[in-house]
């Protein structure tokens, strides 16, 4: 994700599910100080997601060693009904720049709902120091094989926990991860930790850019420890346009890997939307993914077919209330709330855009459920129900032209909401 506010370029802000949304007042030019600097001190926002219970989503802590420290590692499970035993995905998440607090739990809602309709329960740690996991983030600077050995500790745990359930089938177990989750994946196949049939690497490395760190060739030295040490096969998927481990280094990677004697089946697929390092975090990326996994699935004996039908819930059909495009039409907004629906309209599927009778209004695109998180953060600023106006490329307004906020209300609106800490999430 790469936009400015502004003048001020915030470029650097990515997140491991390339997600993002916006809550802003009437008076944009004074919220968005505001919101760029929330940004540059890395502020966190309030959305908290409701529990899917289709995927009987929980979030418990499991218990953890990391160094001389006893540790909690903040853990979502999804799960099909019943009482198991289940076939066990643990998805493993990359790290966002910034304090690693503050990154927010990760649900790959998109992975695990094709896993969980498959009859698999999913369970997705964070890792020490990440979201509400306790203890401290260490590592160990440009030492990629350590680094993600490091990672690989809590994966442990998670796996020795997890086998130790009478609901998991500790003899059907993936691995996968992305981007740093990636490497940590990599890095707990040389464990060979029992019942663990495969290995998912979804553009799996860590960077780092400035000083003397040769990242890159680091990699590949720590595929080529990992290659030697595993004996766990291996699907990795790399993309074109991945902005941060594009193709090159893939190939080395996985030449190096394969070389020392590593198991590995690489794709190496085209380009994905704006940044192909998102792709497992959008729903778009299962046209992706999924045909290959299933693959990979049934050469290592783990179950593909769908035993249980999950309702994406009621989606909101198309109005004729007026065509997308057209700015003018969308109720409430004054000018800086029209300049926002245009931004709206350059984003990316799957997107959202919501609107309150008080001219707060927001947008969402990609990630976890953007209508859901579109309208949970509109209210929160809004202190009053917001409605969808525009999903993906079709509007869902279905009421008369309302009456637009008045511009004074709209600055008051806006003074309150520069206190707020509302803005990206």
């Amino acid at each position: 994700m790469s936009f400015s506010l502004l003048g001020l370029d915030i470029s650097w802000l990515r997140s491991s599910q390339a997600s993002c949304s916006f809550v802003f007042r009437t008076s944009y030019r004074k919220l968005a100080v505001s919101l760029a600097l929330s940004l540059l001190c890395g502020t966190a926002l309030a959305y908290t997601p409701e529990l899917e219970q289709q995927l009987n989503e929980r979030v418990l802590l499991i218990p953890a060693v990391s160094g001389i420290h006893n540790v909690e590692l903040q853990t979502t499970i999804f799960s099909p009904p019943g009482e198991g035993p289940f076939p066990l995905v643990v998805m493993n998440h990359g790290k966002e720049r910034g304090n690693p607090h503050r990154q927010k739990r990760d649900r790959f809602l998109n992975l695990s709902r094709e896993f969980v309709k498959r009859g698999y329960a999913v369970m997705i740690p964070m890792r020490t120091g990440f979201a509400e996991s306790t203890g401290t983030y260490a590592d160990y600077g440009c030492d990629m094989g350590s680094n993600g050995q490091l990672q690989a500790n809590d994966l442990q745990s998670v796996l020795e926990y997890a086998s130790r359930q009478p609901w998991i089938d500790a003899e059907r177990i993936v691995v996968a991860g992305q981007s740093y989750g990636g490497l940590a994946t990599m890095a707990f196949g040389t464990r060979n930790f029992p019942g663990v049939r495969g290995l998912i690497n979804f553009a799996g490395g860590l960077r780092i850019d400035g000083g003397n760190c040769h990242w890159r060739a680091s990699l590949v030295h720590a595929l080529a420890d990992y290659g030697r040490r595993s004996k766990v096969p291996s699907l990795w998927f790399y993309g074109e346009n991945d902005s941060y481990f594009g193709h090159e280094i893939a190939f080395k990677m996985h030449d190096a890997y394969v070389r020392a004697g590593g198991k590995a089946s690489l794709i190496a697929y085209g380009s994905f939307k704006q940044d192909a390092h998102a792709m497992v975090g959008s729903r778009y990326g299962v046209q992706v993914w999924w045909p290959e996994t299933e693959k990979f699935l049934q050469q290592i004996g783990m179950p593909t077919q769908q035993v249980l039908a999950l309702d994406d819930g009621p989606a909101l059909p198309p109005t004729d209330y007026a065509v997308l495009e057209n700015v003018e039409a969308v109720p409430f907004l004054h000018e800086s709330g029209r300049a926002g629906y245009r931004t709206f309209l350059t984003k990316s599927f799957p997107r959202a855009f919501a609107v309150a009778p008080n001219g707060v209004w927001s947008w969402a695109e990609e990630g976890d459920d953007p209508a859901q998180r579109v309208l949970a953060n509109c209210e929160a600023a809004s202190k009053q129900a917001c409605q969808l106006y525009a999903l993906d490329d079709y509007v869902v307004w279905n009421e008369s032209a309302p009456v637009i906020a008045d511009s004074e209300q709209a600055t008051t609106l806006a003074e309150e909401a520069r206190g707020s800490g509302t803005g990206i999430n």
